[in-house]
């Protein structure tokens, strides 16, 4: 068998991908089945019927088999997969997905397609496996950014979402195997959490002295449909499944009644959107990346990927500039460009405050990476060199303003009722923010919060109005105050990751 392996495509063939060879290129199935751990074809031709009412244990139990192919040859292409998506699969992705989500352009909501779902589901199933499933346009809608702009977002269709969901599921056992350590986006069992523990990690413990913060500009809306394709016919040859990919890429959007042709980009919200960007940035950026590293640098690097949102950092400036040089070249062969207003070379480490004070440059520069603002600082006790993270302002603010809102229209709430709901959202900041060392920033978000609840209480009219003696007890009973929610990076990052 004639295999080319991923990384020499993904890497060293910047014009071109080419697949690996087809490990059933004689026209017989038996050693991809086999390789899937699969009957025959022939065997498989009489079960439809027995496909859709198989146990969940033997779907999962197929699923296994497909992982334990993949993790066994990094090389070996994937010739039949849809058959994974069984009945059972189907309503185990609608059971996934947000109930109160808005409808797509088809207008069903997750609780009407719940009304004889046993029977949607079993056309649905029976349509997908016929080919006779059409996709969807996405309908466009807009959600604020931090920075006051709107960010499109593209809602399928909820049978598109099922299928999607599906699909991702029978298509994340084999590339779980493939992606990188550094990459955490929208991955199962990773977390924003777990990226930021990898970069303060990596920042503390590796010679770090320059920080490349990137950005990729309209990254969703610029992946070429051409080489998306392509990158997954490095492991996926199921014509089925490829052809499934290519009906959501060119589903077109639809918004306030018209229709457009979408021939590049994939819609930011859809379910199968993440699990894409994975791939493309796989082949695009990460396995890049790993070889220049390792064949071109002269120091040391770090990498942390978060979607189309990187960290990297460098032991020496001339490794940073040329890198930035060439990922800038890489990237324009796939349609793609760094955005220039986020990113930034900076200096940023353990010995930056001493250089640039040499230099008289002030303070090392700070930069954004999830939410958190990351501050070159110092420990107490000792001194020593430590990376402080705050929640970024604008964030911080965005979110104060929106709560403002809301309490506008909730001010003929009870004030029980009104510290229910405060409570819930004050939790819930603290569940993502609450990092070790951002106390400060949490107390100033409380306190804010708090002032914004005054003044919707005193606009009441009330007969006595509203103090802040009056409303400490009650601030005291409804907003708690914060603390650390999560261990510091060390402590998890080395427990996760540490061998």
């Amino acid at each position: 068998m004639n295999q080319k392996s991923n990384m020499n495509a993904g890497e060293e063939s910047d014009d071109r991908v080419v697949p690996a060879k087809c490990p059933n290129k004689d026209g017989s199935s038996s050693s991809a089945e086999g390789a899937e751990g699969r009957r025959s074809t022939k065997e498989n031709s009489g079960q439809t019927t027995a496909s859709q009412t198989q146990s969940w244990g033997n779907a999962l139990s197929g699923l296994h088999r497909v992982r334990e192919a993949a993790k066994k040859d990094k090389r070996l292409q994937f010739t039949a997969l849809l058959h994974h998506v069984s009945v059972l699969l189907l309503q185990n992705s609608f059971y996934a997905l947000k109930r109160e989500a808005a409808p797509g352009i088809d207008g069903v909501t997750w609780k009407e397609y719940e009304t004889d779902l046993d029977k949607r589901l079993a056309d649905l199933h029976s349509r997908v496996h016929q080919g006779t499933y059409r996709a969807r346009p996405s309908k466009r809608a807009y959600i604020p950014k931090a920075d006051g702009r709107q960010r499109p977002l593209g809602i399928a269709a909820l049978e598109d979402k099922i299928v999607q969901h599906a699909v991702g599921t029978v298509l994340n056992q084999i590339y779980e195997e493939d992606f990188l350590g550094f990459s955490y986006g929208f991955r199962p069992g990773r977390s924003q959490h777990d990226a930021l523990d990898a970069l303060w990690v990596g920042i503390m413990r590796k010679k770090v002295s320059w920080v490349l913060d990137a950005d990729i500009r309209d990254f969703f809306g610029s992946i070429s449909h051409e080489w998306m394709v392509k990158f997954l016919q490095h492991r996926i040859t199921d014509r089925r499944i490829l052809r499934l990919i290519k009906k959501w890429l060119r589903a077109g959007v639809s918004e306030e009644g018209k229709w457009s042709k979408t021939e590049v980009g994939t819609p930011q919200g859809a379910v199968i959107s993440p699990l894409l960007a994975n791939v493309y940035l796989h082949y695009a950026f990460d396995l890049w990346v790993q070889h220049w590293r390792k064949h071109r640098a002269t120091g040391e690097v770090i990498v942390v990927r978060y979607a189309d949102d990187s960290v990297l950092g460098f032991q020496y400036r001339a490794d940073a500039e040329r890198f930035l040089h060439e990922w800038r070249e890489r990237l324009r062969k796939f349609g793609l460009e760094l955005h220039p207003d986020k990113t930034r070379l900076i200096e940023f480490g353990r010995y930056a405050a001493a250089s640039r004070k040499q230099r008289g440059a002030g303070k090392p520069e700070t930069f954004d990476f999830l939410g958190f603002t990351h501050i070159w600082g110092q420990s107490r006790k000792h001194g020593k060199f430590l990376v402080l993270r705050k929640t970024v302002r604008e964030r911080l603010l965005a979110k104060l303003k929106k709560l403002k809102e809301e309490l506008r229209r909730r001010w003929h709430q009870s004030v029980a009722e009104l510290g229910r709901w405060l409570r819930s959202v004050l939790q819930g900041y603290y569940n993502y923010h609450a990092v070790p060392g951002n106390l400060a920033s949490l107390n100033s978000f409380r306190q804010e919060l708090s002032k914004r609840w005054l003044r919707a209480l005193r606009r009441r009219g009330q007969k006595h109005p509203m103090t802040w003696v009056r409303l400490k007890p009650i601030l005291e009973r409804w907003l708690p105050f914060p603390k650390p929610l999560h261990p510091y990076p060390t402590l998890r990052f080395d427990a996760k990751y540490l061998r």
